[in-house]
């Protein structure tokens, strides 16, 4: 079960997250993971792509795990460059829709353009 918190008091989210997610059940963590096709080992040639591929490689470990996107309920996300915010918001709106997870986005100095792990909370 996954309810949207969000305060009434506190600052508007200025992209498709949500100020919290309230859930009960067993949690998935998925590790970090890139844009890297998994059946060419290729990345990617523009961030589009890239975001659009590493969200698919979280999709595939998600449901191996018997669950949805529409289950995760916190998302870390790591930009090389923020420039790519715009376009990484929306991607993930085509991924994710509302409630939206929580979410962090932040810069890293990575060598790939993104990088992105999530929680899960499995259904019952």
């Amino acid at each position: 079960m996954r309810t949207q918190i969000t305060a009434a008091k506190g600052a508007k989210p200025v992209g498709p997250y949500s100020h919290a997610i309230k859930c009960a059940g067993t949690f998935l963590y998925v590790s970090g993971q890139g844009p890297a096709n998994p059946a060419t080992g290729t990345v990617p040639a523009t961030f589009r792509e890239a975001a659009m591929q590493c969200l698919a490689n979280v999709r595939t470990i998600v449901e191996a795990a018997g669950a949805t996107m529409a289950d995760v309920v916190k998302v870390n996300a790591y930009l090389r460059d923020m420039a790519d915010f715009a376009v990484f918001n929306e991607v993930y709106k085509t991924v994710f829709s509302e409630p939206f997870p929580a979410r962090t986005t932040v810069q890293s100095n990575i060598n790939i353009p993104i990088e992105v792990d999530v929680v899960v909370v499995l259904p019952e």
